[in-house]
């Protein structure tokens, strides 16, 4: 094998064991967050988790807030595929209702995608793993548009499906800390009545 293809195949093994060992670091980040809450995550918490030292991750995140980003991001991928599935099985009405309480149960069971936002800059677009986040957030308010029937064309439009997504960013959270039932409320009443406003 010539020296140029031995150092293809070594560049190629290096990425897929970097590859696998950041996977290794998320999923042990996600079980110290399912175990201790995503707002308290560590990185010391994480290696310990991960059997590493906190030191080697730092070749893998920068800081706490770029891992938080990343498992939001993950987050933020299965909130996408969720919804297109729930889209998937309806037509014309129901179908936001449909997308929305699939979005709410998932979003009920995770904090991480809420704990983001202590992580993100105060300068928009900074960093990879914002610009990672931002694009998975594209994504689902892309199937939340879809689902609503908008064309999202138009600045009005756009804004109609943001304020589906923070209704059920805050349903999410008032549902996870018991309010939403002690107000009074239920998440299915609340997801018809925000599919009547907006779909209507």
């Amino acid at each position: 094998m010539s020296e140029p293809a031995a150092a293809v195949k070594r560049s190629e093994r290096r990425a897929r064991e970097h590859s696998a060992t950041r996977a290794a670091i998320l999923e042990a980040a996600r079980r110290a967050a399912a175990r201790d809450g995503a707002r308290d995550l560590s990185l010391r918490g994480v290696a310990a988790e991960a059997g590493f030292a906190p030191a080697a991750l730092y070749g893998y995140f920068a800081s706490k807030n770029e891992l938080l980003l990343a498992l939001a991001a993950e987050d933020l991928t299965s909130l996408a595929r969720v919804m297109r599935g729930a889209a998937a099985g309806c037509e014309g009405k129901g179908k936001l209702a449909a997308v929305s309480a699939a979005a709410l149960s998932l979003l009920r069971s995770t904090e991480t995608i809420a704990a983001a936002s202590q992580a993100l800059s105060a300068r928009a677009g900074t960093g990879d793993a914002e610009r990672l986040f931002n694009g998975r957030l594209i994504a689902a308010l892309k199937v939340l548009s879809d689902a609503a029937g908008q064309n999202a064309d138009s600045r009005e439009a756009q804004c109609d499906v943001l304020l589906v997504a923070a209704t059920l960013s805050g349903l999410a959270l008032l549902a996870r800390a018991g309010r939403l039932e002690a107000l009074g409320f239920t998440a299915e009443e609340v997801v018809e009545r925000l599919e009547a406003r907006f779909t209507g």
